[in-house]
């Protein structure tokens, strides 16, 4: 089983892993290769998977094309391997009796199981969750939590940028604080809920 890894307060440090965010300064590393002289979709091709705060699935393909499409142009899958993928990963996240449905009709909690889906495509070494929890209900984000545990028993590594405390708490790994770009705190997911750094960054008072 790999680590779920949750950071919180920064969603920049994926846009900067991923390439739609250069960095002023300092470097950035993966697989013992420097990111920043790699473009985007070399990236991809490079083990690194991300989802979006907000969904950006083509809303006028089904799930299970957009699936196959990731697979496709992301992970460089034959079209047959990729109908195999799409249907594992359908399957994976819940949604194989919504496969013929069209993306732009599901609703937020598909939309965000889709975007699981469409970032798992191309097989990374790495998963990072841009707030794939926001905007759900609490039965909902239960629901994505399942998804997580499932992908971690399956040995992915995952980094999750999120805001919404349930995720923290249940079947997180680690925790890691960033304000302004530096790292705050890094521990068990309870001991940095309950330190003072957290109460400080988020409303300004520290605990007495």
């Amino acid at each position: 089983m790999k680590n779920l890894f949750v950071i919180t307060c920064e969603f920049s440090f994926l846009n900067i892993l991923t390439g739609t965010l250069k960095p002023t300064r300092g470097t950035v590393t993966f697989m013992d290769k420097d990111l920043l002289s790699v473009r985007i979709d070399e990236r991809a091709r490079l083990g690194l998977g991300r989802t979006f705060q907000v969904p950006r699935s083509f809303e006028n393909m089904t799930a299970y094309e957009n699936i196959m499409v990731s697979a496709i142009c992301g992970g460089q899958a034959t079209q047959r391997d990729a109908a195999k993928r799409a249907q594992e990963i359908l399957e994976l996240i819940g949604l194989e009796d919504k496969a013929l449905m069209l993306a732009g009709s599901l609703k937020l909690l598909d939309r965000k199981r889709l975007e699981i889906g469409i970032a798992l495509a191309p097989c990374p070494k790495v998963l990072m969750f841009d707030e794939v929890a926001g905007g759900l209900t609490e039965s909902e984000v239960s629901n994505i939590l399942d998804i997580v545990t499932s992908l971690k028993k399956h040995g992915y590594s995952i980094i999750w940028i999120e805001h919404v405390i349930q995720t923290m708490l249940n079947g997180t790994d680690r925790v890691l604080l960033l304000a302004d770009g530096c790292d705050i705190i890094c521990d068990l997911p309870q001991i940095v809920l309950d330190s003072n750094e957290v109460e400080k960054v988020y409303l300004g008072v520290r605990k007495k």
